[in-house]
């Protein structure tokens, strides 16, 4: 659910002042340090659901608290640094930045960047600078006139907007799940959602190795036909994946040199398995018209060692 949507907005409200009862998932170790904090899952039913009457399930990460507030601190930081030296080109001697919309336009810039518009108040103000001269030439002395040269300067003044930083510091980690299905437990939602990886992986095999895009057909029968190739065919890459991941698993094989430069392959793909067989050759000679020989390709170690872990007889491959 985008974080446009009204739901999400009146829960970010809501859980400023009380505590949803969340519901612990799962409780690993820290990912990538033995020693980091535990990677704790959450999650939380809106009673009230959204406004098409779907189930939001809200989640809740410790890791990932902990990330958006890094980040936060950390483009805060930025963007701090950026402002000052931006103050330091304006209130040079020779500054070149002097135009009002070309400061507020790089304040504007700055503040984009580093995401840091709800919590940064910029302004800009206008120094005056004065100087004395001489009304006339000559040496001063004590009865000598002078007159004031006033400069307008601009300045840039910022604050920090705490308010702002402690309202969502109160719902960092947290992010809502639209289910159309009202049988799954919240739980089963986060589980779903964690799956959605894999699908966007074949939505992208889709794009770059089928290059299913752009299609020139205008009867939506056509179409839906097409897609429904894809679909077959990316079952079919599915189905060899799975067989040989699962074999590699059977026969405790962690990995397989199929990247080019037979560079180790822990998770292998179709498009991996493909490229293997793509130089495999069957030569035919014909004398008069007639079939002389059969040359049958030669295959390589590996060659054979895939296509028993495929399950695949060598006579039906070179056949």
């Amino acid at each position: 659910m985008p974080r446009s949507r009204q739901e999400d907005g009146h829960f970010r409200k809501w859980v400023q002042t009380q505590t949803p009862e969340w519901e612990l998932v799962w409780d690993r170790p820290h990912p990538r340090y033995h020693d980091g904090p535990r990677d704790r899952w959450s999650v939380y039913r809106d009673p009230l659901g959204s406004r098409e009457g779907w189930s939001v399930v809200w989640v809740w990460s410790t890791l990932l608290t902990l990330h958006q507030q890094n980040r936060r601190h950390r483009n805060l930081a930025a963007a701090t640094e950026a402002l000052t030296s931006l103050r330091q080109r304006v209130l040079s001697a020779r500054a070149r930045l002097r135009g009002a919309s070309r400061i507020d336009l790089a304040v504007e810039e700055i503040l984009e960047r580093y995401h840091m518009r709800r919590y940064l108040k910029v302004k800009r103000t206008v120094r005056q600078e004065h100087t004395f001269k001489q009304a006339r030439r000559g040496r001063p002395g004590a009865d000598t006139a002078y007159r004031r040269i006033t400069r307008r300067r601009y300045d840039l003044e910022w604050t920090v907007e705490a308010t702002a930083i402690a309202y969502d510091e109160k719902s960092d980690g947290m992010y809502p799940l639209l289910s159309n299905d009202r049988n799954l437990t919240p739980a089963q939602v986060l589980e779903a959602h964690k799956g959605q990886p894999a699908i966007e992986k074949r939505f992208e095999q889709i794009k770059t190795v089928h290059e299913i895009a752009p299609v020139f057909l205008k009867n939506p029968h056509r179409i839906e036909a097409l897609f429904t190739l894809y679909f077959l065919a990316l079952l079919v890459q599915a189905l060899i994946e799975r067989e040989l991941r699962l074999a590699m698993k059977r026969e405790r094989l962690k990995e397989l040199p199929l990247y080019p430069e037979q560079r180790s392959c822990k998770r292998p793909t179709t498009e991996q398995i493909l490229r293997l067989f793509s130089l495999a050759e069957r030569h035919t000679l014909f004398r008069r018209g007639r079939l002389a020989q059969v040359f049958p390709a030669e295959l390589t170690h590996l060659q054979h060692q895939v296509l028993h872990l495929l399950g695949v007889p060598e006579d039906a491959f070179r056949g």
